[in-house]
């Protein structure tokens, strides 16, 4: 079972290989952990992804789908699993599509697609979170692509400070009331930074507080109303970097570690018989700007705070009217 304290981990695992020097191989990275063969073999075949490879315009895919009920998995806490879900679901009913969307912790979610319970979900984490998955299932799903190739762990400050990279947190720990504000004690962005980015960068004057993702984001509330700076851990993608105007420190030692690539899969021989549902989840990309301002509609405290998600995703898409047909015709 993974669930998003989870998931820092994993990145913070892929930070650590990035860190030896292992590349995309992992080579001699995870030769301690029981998930290190999954996390090897998924390496070497999920590491590098073109999100524009295949798409195309729903209308030229010959064929038609045999069935118009739409079945989507989405991960349990995980904001942009759910925002892909119902932004798709939202397109697909345009047409003329059912769609339901259940919610699963990831095992049983890449279960279901593997046994065909579900249709295709949109929140593979590879080549390290998911590995695993990949290495049990892989010969049961289909792979429909990736749509997002910037997941990574991240110092951030408010837009407006002065501080460019971790770091000038050393000289201007002042500027940021000498602290940098994190997460949960046990998340892996907590053990990353306390034991990557702090001493790799000499930041072992300035206090490292943590409590939980609600505290943190209560506190980059109260500083951008206050006015003042602020330097907390933070992760991608995520609605604060739309509800709050706040950009990632530069990381030239790499101590915040590398980038997930997330993709999309169905359960074996969708495409083949649903080859224009599948053809638009293939044409799915999205970048940091348009996530985030998604999942702040969805998710942010001040817009639907995860009450509604398909209406939040009908006003999204009318302040973006163009987004439904550049997704059908494979040119976002």
């Amino acid at each position: 079972m993974f669930n998003r304290t989870k998931v820092l981990a994993s990145l913070a695992t892929a930070a650590t290989l990035a860190l030896t020097g292992c590349g995309a191989s992992n080579s001699g990275g995870g030769s301690d952990s029981s998930e290190g063969s999954g996390k090897d073999a998924a390496a070497s075949k999920w590491a590098d992804c073109d999100m524009h490879d295949g798409v195309a315009d729903v209308s030229s895919v010959s064929g038609q789908d045999e069935d118009k009920n739409v079945t989507i998995g989405a991960f349990n806490g995980w904001d942009e699993s759910f925002a892909t879900a119902h932004l798709l679901k939202a397109v697909l009913e345009q047409d003329g599509y059912t769609v339901d969307i259940k919610a699963f912790d990831a095992a049983p979610g890449f279960t279901a697609v593997a046994q065909g319970d579900v249709d295709f979900l949109t929140d593979g984490w590879l080549p390290v979170t998911h590995a695993d998955y990949l290495d049990k299932y892989g010969d049961q799903l289909d792979s429909l692509g990736c749509w997002y190739d910037n997941a990574k762990l991240t110092i951030a400050v408010n837009e407006d400070s002065p501080a460019k990279s971790i770091a000038d947190l050393a000289e201007m720990g002042d500027e940021y009331n000498n602290s940098i504000v994190g997460i949960e004690p046990g998340a892996g962005l907590t053990k990353q930074t306390k034991e990557k980015a702090i001493p790799e960068y000499g930041l072992d004057k300035l206090s490292f507080t943590t409590s939980s993702t609600p505290a943190m984001l209560a506190a980059v509330k109260k500083s951008q109303a206050d006015g003042s700076n602020i330097a907390v851990t933070l992760w991608r993608p995520h609605w604060a970097y739309d509800a709050y105007p706040m950009r990632d420190l530069e990381d030239p030692k790499g101590a915040m570690g590398g980038k997930e690539i997330i993709y999309s899969f169905a359960t074996k021989g969708y495409e083949k018989k649903n080859p224009k549902a599948a053809q638009l989840v293939k044409n799915l990309v999205l970048d940091d700007e348009k996530l985030s301002s998604l999942e702040n509609m969805m998710f942010g405290e001040d817009n639907f705070a995860g009450k509604d998600n398909d209406a939040a995703v009908q006003k999204w898409l009318s302040e973006n009217p163009d987004f439904a047909g550049q997704l059908k015709a494979g040119k976002l």
